[in-house]
């Protein structure tokens, strides 16, 4: 992806999302862990790690060689909120939300996910703006908390949020909400980097994804695009956009149909 200034090198950007992690998942486990042996610059990660009670030292412990990286990430609600029986026809609904869902005490361990990601040296990026030196270079950042739960806000900027010596902007959410991303292209970002969507989860042969649980268009349920209109090395006045299809289901529906689960090494070069 050409998105870094002129004369800026290579940063190998590890995109991970939407784990939903079991306990009891071994394989996802002992597979997230080797994907340090991609050797990332940085690793972007966008929610819903979570599925279970118990599953944070579990994630910890997939997540571990890549918290030696830095890191920057943003939750979503199954990081506070646990999977609940429902129809799963819901989910071809253009946005799946049900009036008072995710009221209520959280059930799930989000705060301390949040609190020991922070500890390894992760950067928290909801509603937050930050700068990082990656690669020897600096990469400037602004994310937003979940906006599947209405939690989103684009903060103010002040002084040194973008330093001129930045070699890129990125915009860094959970839920790909158009909103969200007219947010980040105000903001002036040059990427953004999403979620939620699970790639559509389930798939037809020719047609794609049938949904993307929020207003985001299916052609964008996963994978490289331009927002809001083509890429930007066709239109200019586009931002780059990634969306991960993630790396799991909600327990009770899972099933992907012709929509592997997906982690994603991007390379960003210089413009």
């Amino acid at each position: 992806m050409p998105v870094l200034a002129p004369s800026a090198r290579e940063i190998r950007v590890l995109h991970i999302s939407d784990l939903h992690l079991m306990p009891g998942q071994h394989r996802k486990v002992a597979w997230v862990r080797q994907l340090a042996e991609t050797r990332p610059d940085l690793v972007v990660n966008t929610g819903d790690n979570l599925s279970h009670p118990a599953s944070l030292p579990v994630l910890l412990r997939a997540l571990g060689p890549l918290l030696d990286v830095p890191g920057v990430f943003t939750l979503g609600s199954n990081d506070y909120f646990g999977p609940e029986p429902r129809n799963p026809a819901r989910y071809l609904l253009p946005d799946a939300r049900s009036e008072g869902s995710h009221r209520g005490k959280p059930n799930l361990p989000g705060r301390e996910l949040q609190a020991a990601l922070a500890a390894r040296g992760w950067t928290d990026l909801a509603n937050k703006r930050a700068v990082l030196d990656v690669a020897g270079q600096q990469l400037s950042f602004v994310g937003t908390a979940d906006a599947h739960m209405n939690l989103d806000r684009i903060p103010a900027a002040s002084d040194g949020d973008k330093p001129s010596s930045a070699v890129a902007h990125l915009g860094v959410a959970h839920a790909p909400y158009r909103r969200v991303l007219d947010g980040f292209r105000a903001d002036g970002c040059d990427m953004a980097l999403a979620g939620h969507t699970h790639g559509g989860q389930l798939c037809l042969p020719l047609v794609g994804a049938l949904t993307t649980n929020c207003d985001l268009d299916t052609g964008r349920a996963k994978g490289l695009h331009g927002w809001p209109g083509a890429r930007p090395d066709e239109d200019p006045s586009s931002m780059w956009l990634h969306v991960s299809a993630g790396l799991g289901t909600n327990p009770y529906t899972p099933v992907r149909f012709f929509c592997r689960p997906e982690a994603t090494l991007l390379t960003l070069t210089a413009r």
